[in-house]
C-alpha cells in the first residue's frame, strides 16, 4: 500500500524543462495532470519536434548544438525568465548533472527541480563519489585517477587488465572504453577525454577495475528534504551497448528479498551521506553474491517508467512535490514485473551506427500493460546533434515472461518507417533463452554478435511474398495515375501470359517480381494467387492455402511493408538504371554526418589495416574509421573541424607498394 503525507499547495506555476524530446514531453505529463503550465526550450533544428508543440509557451536558443543551446546555462536561464517560469525541470543528460546550474537556478530564485548543487557536485565526480561512499561503509571497486597520460601504464598495472577508463563526469557510456592490453590504453584515453569534454564539459578521466562478468543492478531512491530517504527498489539494466543500456527491468531476477534489502539499505547509506533530496539512483556492480558502488546519478533516471509500473508511483509528481517543500511518506510494494526497451535510430549491424533521417511513421500497438514514451511523432527528424533515442517501451505484467512476451510482440507489430532502428535486435535478445532464462550480464551482446541478433525479422519466404505485396500495389498506383485507357486493366495484351517485370532489394535477396494481371492475377514461381484486395496502399491475397494481408507505404523508392509475418523494407530499383558513377578503389566514406575531430595520416604514408585515420564526432558520440587494408594513402579529402555530409569520400587508400 502506498500512503502519502500532507502536500503542500502547489508554489510552482509555470515550468521550464531544460531538455527536449521524450523526457521533456514526460514532465509535461506529468505537470499537465498537476495544472502547472509548461515551457520548452528549442534549438533551431528542434523547432517543430512534438516537446515543442506539446508544451504551453517554447522560448527558441539559436543555434544546433548542444553546447549552443541545451547546455548553454546563460540561454536556459534566459528563457526562462523571458517566459515567466518560477521552477526548472532538467530532465535527464545535458545540465541535469551540472551543480553550476542548479546553483544558477537557485540564484536566479527560481525552484529547481532536484537535489542540492552539493549533492550533485559530490556524486557528479565518481572520484569524489567513492571517497564519500566508502565512508559510510559502502563497498566500492579500485579505481586510479588519471592526471597525466604518464601515468596511466603504471596504474593500469596496478589495477590489472582489462580496466575501464571513465569519465568522471556524466554518464550514458560516453567517455568510455574497455583496454584490454597496454597498446590500446593511449588511445582509449585520448577518445574517452574528447568525448567527455564535448558531452559533459569536464575532461577528468579516471582507471577502474574491470569485472568481467557483472550485473549492473541500481536503486532508486527518494529523499524528502526532511531527513527521509526510502529505496523504491531495483532495476535490472546489465543488458547494454557500448556502456549503455538498452533493455532495463524492474524487479531483478537475480535478487531475493534478503538481499533486496541490503542493497537497498546500503543505497540509502549512499544517498544520506551526501544529503540526497529527490529523485536519483544509486548503481552497483553485481557478481557472484557481492555488490560494488559504481556511481550516483542525481537525477532522474532514463529507466524510471519500470519502477513507476511496479509501484503505482509517478516520480516526476513526486520530484515536483518534493520540489515545493512537501513531507512525503510512502510504504511501496512491489506488483508484478516490468522490462523497458530503448528503441534507437541506430544499425546494430553496423557496429551500432547512428542513423539520421525522417521519421514517417511511428505506430506501436495499444496492448494492455504496455507504456510508450516517445520523443518522435510522424515526421519527426533524427538529428546528426542529439542522441538518437526514438522511444521507451515499457511493459508490465504479472511474471516477467508475461511482460517480455507483451514487449517483443510490441515491437514486432509496430509500425517504423524511417530511419534503421534496433528493433530486431531488442526483439531478439527479450525471446533470447538466455534472457528469458535470467542469466543475464553486461557482455550478453559480447556473447551473442549484434550483427547476428540485428537481422530482419522476416524471412526469405516473407521478403518475397511483402516484395509481390509491393509489386501490384505498385501497379495499382501507376494504373490510377495513367491519363488515358485507365479502364484497361494493367499489363493487357491480346494474348494472355505476358509478363510484368519489378524489381525490390530487400535485406536478404534481391527478388524480380514478374507478374499479369490478365484473366487471372499469377506470379513466375508462385503460380496463382487469389487477390481479394488490391489498392495502392493494402494488399489481400491467398497463397498455399493461407490468407495474406500487407499494408505498403512507399517513401520515394523505399516500401515499408507490413503483415502479420513481419516488417519488411524494400528498394524499388528501376527498370532502366543510369550507369553507376565511377569511383576511385579505396575510397573510406563517412558512414554519417558529422564533424572531424582527428585526421591521423598523411597524403603518402603507408598505412596498415585497422589502422586509425578519421575520427567524426556525431551524435554526442565519437566513431573512429580504420584503414580497411594495407596501402598508401593518396588523399586525404578532410581537416579536423570540417562539417562532412554522409557519404562523403574522406581518405582513399591506394595499394601498397611493390618498389624495393
Amino acid at each position: 500500500m502506498v500512503s502519502t503525507g500532507t502536500l503542500i499547495e502547489p508554489m510552482i506555476r509555470r515550468l521550464l524543462v531544460a531538455n527536449r524530446g521524450e523526457i521533456a514531453r514526460r514532465v509535461f505529463r506529468t505537470c499537465r495532470q498537476m495544472g502547472i503550465e509548461t515551457v520548452a526550450i528549442h534549438s533551431d533544428p528542434d523547432t517543430t519536434e512534438p516537446h515543442v508543440l506539446e508544451a504551453d509557451h517554447a522560448v527558441n536558443l539559436p543555434g544546433s548544438t548542444p553546447t549552443e543551446t541545451y547546455l548553454n546555462i546563460d540561454g536556459v536561464l534566459g528563457a526562462a525568465k523571458q517566459s515567466g517560469a518560477d521552477a526548472i525541470h532538467p530532465g535527464y543528460g545535458f545540465l541535469a548533472e551540472n551543480a553550476e546550474f542548479a546553483r544558477r537556478v537557485i540564484e536566479e530564485g527560481l525552484i529547481w527541480i532536484g537535489p542540492p548543487p552539493e549533492s550533485i557536485e559530490v556524486m557528479g565526480s565518481k572520484l569524489r563519489s567513492k571517497t564519500l561512499v566508502e565512508t559510510a561503509g559502502v563497498p566500492t571497486l579500485g579505481a586510479i585517477d588519471l592526471t597525466e597520460n604518464a601515468e596511466a601504464g603504471a596504474a593500469a598495472e596496478e589495477l590489472g587488465y582489462p580496466v575501464l577508463v571513465k569519465a568522471s563526469a556524466g554518464g550514458g557510456g560516453k567517455g568510455m572504453r574497455i583496454v584490454r592490453e597496454p597498446s590500446s590504453l593511449t588511445e582509449a584515453i585520448e577518445g574517452a577525454r574528447r568525448e567527455a569534454a564535448s558531452s559533459f564539459g569536464d575532461d577528468t578521466i579516471f582507471l577502474e577495475r574491470y569485472l568481467q562478468a557483472a550485473r549492473h543492478i541500481e536503486i532508486q531512491v527518494l529523499g524528502d528534504g526532511h531527513g527521509r530517504v526510502v529505496s523504491l527498489f531495483e532495476r535490472e539494466c546489465s543488458i547494454q551497448r557500448r556502456h549503455q543500456k538498452i533493455i532495463e527491468e524492474a524487479p531483478s531476477p537475480a535478487i531475493d528479498e534478503s538481499l533486496r534489502r541490503r542493497m537497498g539499505e546500503t543505497a540509502v547509506a549512499a544517498a544520506t551521506a551526501v544529503g540526497y533530496v529527490g529523485a536519483g539512483t544509486v548503481e552497483f556492480l553485481f557478481q557472484d553474491g557481492d555488490f560494488h558502488f559504481l556511481e550516483m546519478n542525481t537525477r532522474l533516471q532514463v529507466e524510471h517508467p519500470v519502477t513507476e509500473m511496479i509501484t503505482g508511483l509517478d516520480l516526476v509528481r513526486l520530484q515536483i512535490e518534493i520540489a515545493n517543500g512537501a513531507v512525503i511518506a510512502i510504504e511501496p510494494v512491489i506488483s508484478g514485473h516490468a522490462i523497458e526497451a530503448r528503441l534507437y535510430a541506430e544499425d546494430p549491424s553496423h557496429d551500432f551506427l547512428p542513423v539520421t533521417g525522417m521519421v514517417h511513421r511511428f505506430e506501436v500497438p495499444d496492448l494492455p500493460g504496455l507504456r510508450v514514451d516517445s520523443g518522435v511523432e510522424n515526421g519527426s527528424m533524427v538529428s546528426v546533434f542529439y542522441d538518437p533515442m526514438l522511444a521507451k517501451i515499457i511493459a508490465h505484467g504479472a511474471t516477467r515472461d508475461r511482460a517480455a512476451e507483451t514487449l517483443a510482440h510490441a515491437l514486432r507489430r509496430a509500425i517504423l518507417h524511417g530511419p534503421v532502428t534496433n528493433r530486431e535486435l531488442l526483439v531478439r535478445i527479450l525471446e533470447h533463452d538466455e534472457f528469458r532464462s535470467g542469466a543475464l550480464d553486461t557482455h550478453f551482446l559480447e556473447r551473442h554478435d549484434p550483427a547476428h541478433l540485428g537481422q530482419p525479422l522476416a524471412d526469405m519466404e516473407t521478403e518475397r511474398l511483402s516484395a509481390v505485396a509491393a509489386a501490384l500495389a505498385d501497379q495499382e498506383l501507376d494504373r490510377g495515375r495513367s491519363r488515358v485507357l485507365r479502364s484497361i486493366p494493367s499489363g493487357w495484351r491480346n494474348r494472355p501470359g505476358n509478363y510484368q517485370e519489378r524489381v525490390y532489394r530487400g535485406e536478404l535477396a534481391t527478388h524480380v517480381i514478374r507478374y499479369s494481371i490478365t484473366p487471372t492475377p499469377n506470379v513466375e514461381g508462385l503460380g496463382a494467387i487469389d487477390v481479394t484486395e488490391c489498392t495502392p496502399d493494402r494488399v489481400e491475397l491467398s497463397h498455399d492455402g493461407l490468407d495474406h494481408t500487407f499494408s505498403v507505404a512507399r517513401y520515394g523508392e523505399i516500401r515499408h511493408v507490413d503483415s502479420e509475418r513481419a516488417p519488411v523494407r524494400l528498394d524499388a530499383l528501376p527498370r532502366f538504371p543510369s550507369p553507376e558513377a565511377v569511383e576511385t578503389p579505396g575510397s573510406l566514406h563517412a558512414p554519417m554526418p558529422g564533424r572531424v575531430v582527428r585526421v591521423e595520416a598523411r597524403v603518402g604514408d603507408s598505412v596498415r589495416a585497422g589502422q586509425v585515420l578519421v575520427v567524426l564526432e556525431a551524435m554526442k558520440m565519437e566513431h573512429t574509421l580504420r584503414a580497411p587494408h594495407d596501402g598508401i594513402l593518396d588523399e586525404v579529402d578532410c581537416s579536423p573541424g570540417d562539417q562532412v555530409e554522409a557519404g562523403a569520400v574522406l581518405v582513399v587508400i591506394g595499394q601498397p607498394s611493390t618498389t624495393g
